[in-house]
């Protein structure tokens, strides 16, 4: 029995080492921009809040698809939610995945609406593009 146990938890180790967490927050519906100036962020981020803007500009946060005008309580509900496990919001990053179909108004108007929840950290993302030097 003592070897079937060690087994498992060998097992669960292992596949919490390779399984890929950074991916767990993208959604397949949201085709993003290429761009040659799109890096890889260095380090993750410490309190890391991902949006992601849909071609019809609907946001999907979590696992609910909201109205611009929805948003607003989602957002205030994170915040308090941040700032009663002694966080603090204004240090959490809003990482904005926009479809490359989005318009550019609807960004800086999920950004405003981000900014009036007291979030101020902003990344937005973008597929890296090949550079070909001839």
């Amino acid at each position: 029995m003592t070897p079937m146990i060690d087994m498992t938890f060998q097992l669960i180790a292992f596949f919490m080492v390779v399984i890929g967490f950074a991916d767990a927050d993208q959604n397949e519906r949201i085709k993003l921009p290429s761009s040659e100036l799109a890096k890889p962020a260095e380090v993750p981020f410490e309190l890391p809040l991902t949006l992601q803007l849909t071609d019809q500009g609907t946001v999907l946060f979590a696992v609910d698809e909201y109205s611009m005008v929805e948003l607003r309580q989602p957002l205030w509900r994170e915040y308090k939610t941040i700032k009663a496990r002694g966080g603090d919001p204004r240090q959490a990053t809003v990482i904005i995945r926009a479809d490359r179909k989005a318009k550019a108004g609807r960004v800086r108007e999920l950004i405003k609406l981000c900014q009036d929840t007291q979030f101020e950290k902003f990344a937005l993302r973008a597929k890296q593009e090949e550079r070909y030097e001839p």
